[in-house]
């Protein structure tokens, strides 16, 4: 039997078992099915409905049916902050947990107390959940994260080392490295544009070792 050969986009491989968490119009996983030949490694989640996602993004459908022809498991209504506890995610473990741009959502100013702190309880809620879908050996949850203020008020390195969380590395997040992925506003009459990323970061993350390993 011929072996499958490796291939890479970016920092992620088509050998890793890959969760993707908050995926607005699933063309960040579709990138990286593209750029592996196939997404049978992958499953790609979001917190709105089927319905609702055709309704926001115009190449939601597109982008879904052909994840779902190269592969990929597509879950909807996922809730970051309680995926641990999802039918099918509880019973699997990941090399990778992606989650790019958390952000609840414009309730309040973005730099307004309130705003912030729903923000850091949605970072909280899904490091403790990814934490818990992660395999212990050398499995790395990965978040894509605007820099300066007010989003370094968030306190992500902070929230992850109190939970068990080590800081692996901190990379620029270049758009570019990730062909067809399309950041979205997600809400409102905008919410097929793109957003603005500016200064943004990738963040790794491991377990803390244990045990002297």
């Amino acid at each position: 039997m011929e072996t499958e050969t490796e291939k890479w986009s970016n920092h992620y491989s088509s050998k890793q078992r890959i969760l993707l968490v908050g995926e607005g119009d699933f063309s960040f996983s579709l990138c990286l099915a593209r750029e592996f030949g196939f997404a049978h490694n992958m499953v790609a989640t979001c917190l709105d409905t089927q319905e609702t996602i055709a309704n926001k993004y115009s190449n939601a459908v597109d982008n879904v049916r052909e994840l779902e022809e190269r592969g990929c498991l597509v879950f909807y209504g996922v809730d970051a902050m309680q995926m641990s506890q999802h039918f099918f995610l509880r019973t699997h473990k990941f090399d990778r947990v992606i989650y790019n741009f958390p952000h609840v959502g414009f309730i309040f100013r973005e730099n307004s107390y309130c705003q912030i702190q729903l923000n850091k309880e949605l970072v909280k809620g899904f490091l403790r959940n990814a934490k818990l879908l992660l395999k212990e050996e050398n499995g790395e949850i990965h978040v894509t994260h605007k820099e300066g203020d007010p989003y370094n008020k968030w306190e992500l390195v902070k929230k992850a080392e109190k939970i068990g969380l080590t800081l692996q590395e901190v990379v620029p997040f270049c758009k570019q490295d990730y062909p067809g992925y399309d950041n979205k506003r997600a809400q409102g009459y905008l919410s097929d544009a793109p957003f603005h990323i500016g200064d943004s970061s990738t963040y790794k993350f491991r377990l803390f070792p244990q045990n002297g390993k």
